[in-house]
């Protein structure tokens, strides 16, 4: 097994506890340099994490830090470039999500897979997550019976606690996020549903900017039907008033319903008039179990554990939401 040395470009807020460190508490997997356009707080990131190299251009890092793998945590209107930058120097990657601003991009992105040849994972991470594998279970067990309807709703205020927070709101200008807050926090709601059903066979959805607070839409509705003819109905809303949020998704079966918080800990299932709960403890960096999968890959030890293809599909539901 060879060691993955990883670099990170843009080591901002996310990467504090959700995945940076994660990257050298694995076995054959190390942090060795991290980069951000602050040079300040790309030594003060390196300094705090103990990662012996930083730098304030990404091309220094990747040419340089004598790593074989990156980490792109930038805002997604700088993803494809850097993918390309990285696959192209015969780097593999691992990139977060929304994986690009559009379907569009993400086309092009996996044209530079293929023509590198390189390897390529998106950071769909609640695939690996122990409380989503359950509700995967469930599922697949029937314990629900046969599936009849999926509601979703992620109803937020204007500000939402969900969101993580930086000194500019870069996820309600659509020319960095694609988007507003739907392109930030659908992509993992769509995925994993795409992890549990298959390929979706028809979706098609509206939006409507209803507060004009920011350029972004703030209200998005959609149908999914998936092959297997699982219907999905989500509503998101980012205007509502604070004790109107709710994240909910309910998967109604012929036996009965499972229910839990895409941004939660919980899973509950009733069945025939029982009902039973099961609340979990998330690893303390909850990429960590898919980072674990992303060095597997890379070590040719496993399939890849979310591919371009995957994400191609979830950024063409969105334009198909948002358009």
């Amino acid at each position: 097994m060879n060691e993955i040395k990883w670099g990170i470009i843009g080591c901002g807020d996310v990467t504090e506890v959700k995945s940076g460190p994660a990257f050298s508490k694995i076995p054959g997997s190390k942090l060795v340099a991290v980069m951000r356009r602050d040079a300040l707080k790309a030594a003060d990131y390196a300094e705090r994490h103990q990662v012996g190299q930083w730098y304030s251009d990404a091309e220094k890092m990747m040419n340089n830090a004598g790593i074989n793998a990156v980490y792109i945590a930038t805002p997604p209107s700088s993803h494809l470039f850097y993918v390309q930058e990285a696959l192209q120097k015969g780097l593999n990657v691992y990139v977060e999500k929304p994986v690009t601003v559009s379907a569009a991009e993400s086309k092009q992105m996996l044209e530079a897979v293929k023509t590198s040849g390189g390897k390529l994972v998106v950071a769909h991470y609640r695939r690996a997550v122990p409380l989503f594998l359950k509700i995967k279970d469930l599922i697949d067990l029937k314990v629900i019976g046969e599936i009849r309807t999926i509601q979703i709703r992620m109803w937020q205020s204007q500000k939402p606690q969900l969101i993580a927070k930086t000194e500019r709101n870069w996820r309600v200008d659509p020319a960095v996020s694609g988007g507003g807050y739907f392109h930030d926090l659908a992509p993992h709601q769509l995925d994993i549903l795409y992890f549990y059903f298959g390929k979706p066979l028809k979706y098609h959805g509206y939006s409507l900017n209803q507060s004009k607070e920011s350029l972004a839409d703030d209200h998005v509705c959609g149908q999914i039907l998936f092959e297997n003819n699982v219907m999905v109905n989500g509503s998101w809303c980012f205007n509502v008033a604070e004790e109107q949020e709710t994240d909910t998704c309910e998967i109604v079966g012929s036996e009965g319903k499972i229910t839990f918080a895409f941004f939660g800990n919980y899973v509950t299932w009733e069945v025939l008039g029982k009902t039973e709960t099961e609340v979990f403890v998330h690893p303390p960096h909850i990429e960590q179990p898919m980072i674990e999968q992303v060095v597997s890959y890379f070590n040719d030890q496993r399939d890849n554990p979310c591919s371009i293809e995957e994400a191609i599909t979830t950024m063409e539901i969105i334009d198909a939401f948002t358009s």
